[in-house]
């Protein structure tokens, strides 16, 4: 078991020289490019701001904080622990590539949210005073409506005297109608006991012709007549006379 152990911190050894002296030129290398491509800040600036990205409220814990990152960092490394790789080179660029994303486009996409949120809360309270406002609307419009109830009142009493007119124009209407039938009925009486009298006449027209034509065919008739007539001459001469 002991010799295990021996050869494993041996192969360890024997590794970790041709591990670290690959690791550190990279970090030497980006440490070395980075003043050459980005502008130099004051110290004042970089320390403001790394504590200010730090966690914490007051000095004392961010002070803490870092402190104990970095006794950690270096307790790890100093007991081969950790060792610095090209995949730790890879991650710190990919945790600075999303700091930097965080840090510089968080405010942006804050911004967009709280425009997004605005424009969300515009269009709902919109919607919110249409529909308060049509609220408003249908209330004063039931409140127009309120005389309703006289006015259907005052319709039906109209619609009551309406019937009751229409009543008595259909009982005037059935008087009139009778009273025109009955009148037809007279005047038809009427008609007929003026034929009936215009027969009458007729016949006794025809028979007293008929009775004089008779007596005229009879000569005693004739000459009693004639006398008659020329007395009746006579007496108007006379009288014309005198």
């Amino acid at each position: 078991m002991a010799s295990r152990l021996a050869t494993r911190a041996f192969g360890a050894a024997r590794l970790r020289p041709s591990i670290v002296p690959r690791a550190l030129p990279a970090v030497t290398s980006l440490t070395a490019s980075r003043p050459a491509s980005s502008v130099p800040d004051e110290p004042k600036a970089k320390a403001q701001s790394i504590l200010d990205s730090l966690p914490g409220n007051s000095l004392i814990s961010k002070t803490a904080i870092l402190s104990s990152a970095a006794g950690l960092s270096i307790y790890a490394i100093s007991n081969e622990y950790y060792v610095v790789n090209e995949e730790s080179v890879v991650a710190f660029c990919l945790l600075a590539v999303w700091g930097a994303l965080i840090k510089f486009g968080g405010p942006m996409y804050k911004e967009w949210a709280e425009a997004q949120n605005e424009k969300i809360k515009g269009i709902l309270n919109s919607a919110r005073a249409d529909h308060t406002q049509a609220v408003k609307n249908r209330i004063e419009n039931v409140q127009q409506m309120g005389g309703v109830v006289n006015i259907t009142k005052s319709l039906f009493d109209v619609s009551k005297e309406t019937a009751q007119l229409e009543a008595q124009s259909y009982e005037l209407e059935q008087s009139t109608a009778l009273a025109a039938e009955a009148k037809t009925v007279l005047d038809s009486w009427v008609r007929y006991e003026s034929q009936v009298k215009q027969r009458q006449q007729r016949e006794l027209a025809e028979s007293i012709i008929a009775k004089v034509k008779k007596e005229l065919e009879n000569p005693r008739a004739l000459q009693q007549i004639l006398q008659q007539s020329v007395a009746d001459v006579e007496r108007i001469v006379s009288s014309k006379a005198q």
